[in-house]
């Protein structure tokens, strides 16, 4: 079985993977598939060269990402062209994880995804986790952990998925505004419930 997990910027995906992780649960992450896409001498790094010039290289020859980010969020169309460059090689590598990851003997497997819904990746899973924050809280932790200004802050979280329509296609919700402590707790839960339903054994209950 594969589980989903996702959430808006600063929600604590990667913190709910390490914690699950932990438990024994093995899982792929978009994030580092995505960096691997866009790496040196592949081809999606040159097909953004050859739109956006040297000023999205740094002086390695890597894609310079604040300066990648600041034009994509700034404009629509060329947020679009890059998921179109990127998605589907993205999609196709997390497969072949996914596909590794599942031969092994865990009960279920994570796919951690920013872009879950919005890149189709929910195809490729059974269940979506939504890992839910409040937005004046995501808005502080992500000016304080990427270093931007509150209006490119609000600006990243405006282009993701709406927090409403996120939770809408959730299957289970972990809110994490509280301390690690609360969320090891929601995450142990999560566990029996998901080593429940991959044995066959149906829903139980408050999963949630």
């Amino acid at each position: 079985m594969i589980i989903g997990l996702t959430g808006g910027i600063a929600s604590g995906k990667s913190t709910v993977a390490r914690l699950f992780g932990a438990l024994g649960v093995p899982w792929v992450d978009a994030d580092d598939i995505a960096r691997d896409v866009v790496g040196r001498g592949q081809p999606a790094l040159a097909e953004i060269i050859a739109r956006h010039g040297q000023a999205v290289i740094d002086d390695h020859g890597c894609l310079n990402r604040s300066a990648l980010r600041a034009i994509v969020f700034a404009d629509p169309a060329e947020r679009r062209w890059l998921e179109g460059v990127t998605h589907p090689r993205i999609r196709q590598r997390l497969q072949e994880r996914l596909n590794e990851l599942q031969s092994g003997d865990a009960p279920y497997v994570l796919l951690v995804s920013p872009l879950l819904f919005e890149s189709g990746q929910s195809q490729l899973v059974e269940r979506c986790l939504v890992i839910d924050v409040p937005e004046p809280l995501q808005l502080s932790r992500t000016a304080s952990r990427d270093g931007v200004d509150e209006a490119q802050a609000a600006a990243i979280v405006r282009a993701q998925m709406p927090r409403d329509e996120r939770l809408e296609r959730a299957d289970e919700i972990i809110v994490n505004d509280g301390d690690l402590a609360s969320l090891e707790a929601q995450v142990v839960t999560l566990d029996r419930h998901y080593r429940h339903l991959a044995h066959g054994a149906g829903t139980l209950p408050d999963a949630t």
